[in-house]
């Protein structure tokens, strides 16, 4: 018997609830994959882990036997009831009804670090995939003082943010998430996990946020403009990308800029390492 799959619909019919397409809900029913993301997690009794969308308070019921304290980020108002009331009497649970990408991150979690003396904090979520990117960008670009990520996302976009900076899945986000963190796949998970069942299969990837840069830049902002540009036109080549995109300002000075640092003229975007990126930032 599945026990979450139970749980679930109880709670769905108790509530009147049906899953919100346009906040990307589709509910965890599988015990396995949830035990999976709390064990990848490592959740240690003096952690503060913040929840994104929390949704019907699935992974939450586990989460709050680990940590010392689990803050839950959910934007849908209907939620809001149904988690305080299956979680009022743990001491160790805390609300926001908010937008995750409008909260002040940075402020939350200082000031829960001086009121609970807290170890590490740790991301844990089933993010909402139409808005993946958005959050993980804000979670890294912001440096928070964070642990770990350990999301449930589609596999596609999880093999891009996870990928090593010069494969086949490489794209411009590649190179921020290999940047910001040390990156590894947890498991794959079958769309038969959910209910309703979404389209895709999904992917749990943990992010651990590296302790010092992985490369020397004065002005990564730079750098990772340029990235970006690079990728605008993926079918073209690095050259006439930055050239159309006016990083470089006319494709001579691209061609000199290339070959002073020894990079084929013809590479593709994908085909550059980080270290690649950063010395075109230093030169211009």
């Amino acid at each position: 018997m599945n026990e979450i799959l139970e749980e679930t619909r109880a709670i769905m019919n108790r509530y009147h609830i049906k899953a919100n397409k346009s906040l990307g809900q589709n509910f965890l029913i599988s015990k396995e994959v949830v035990e999976e993301i709390v064990r990848s997690s490592e959740i240690a009794k003096e952690d503060l882990v913040i929840e994104i969308g929390p949704g019907l308070g699935t992974l939450t019921k586990y989460l709050l036997e680990k940590a010392k304290k689990v803050l839950c980020i959910e934007l849908d108002k209907k939620m809001i009831s149904i988690l305080e009331n299956r979680f009022s009497l743990y001491k160790n649970f805390g609300l926001l009804n908010e937008d995750i990408l409008k909260v002040d991150l940075k402020n939350l979690i200082k000031t829960e670090k001086e009121k609970n003396n807290i170890q590490n904090v740790k991301i844990v979520a089933n993010l909402p995939y139409y808005i993946t990117t958005p959050i993980i960008m804000k979670l890294l670009e912001e440096e928070l003082p964070l642990e770990s990520i350990t999301v449930m996302i589609q596999k596609e976009v999880a093999d891009r943010l996870i990928a090593i900076p010069g494969g086949k899945e490489t794209g411009a986000i590649t190179y921020s998430v290999y940047y910001y963190a040390e990156s590894q796949a947890v498991l794959e998970v079958p769309k038969e996990s959910f209910i309703p069942e979404p389209e895709v299969t999904s992917k749990v990837i943990k992010l651990n946020i590296r302790k010092e840069s992985i490369i020397e830049i004065e002005e990564k902002e730079k750098m990772f403009r340029i990235i970006k540009n690079a990728f605008m036109q993926r079918r073209k080549t690095l050259l006439n990308a930055l050239v159309n995109t006016n990083i470089f300002k006319c494709k001579e000075e691209g061609i000199e800029i290339l070959e002073s640092l020894g990079i084929d003229v013809n590479i593709r975007p994908e085909k550059l390492s980080i270290e690649d990126y950063a010395n075109i930032a230093k030169k211009l």
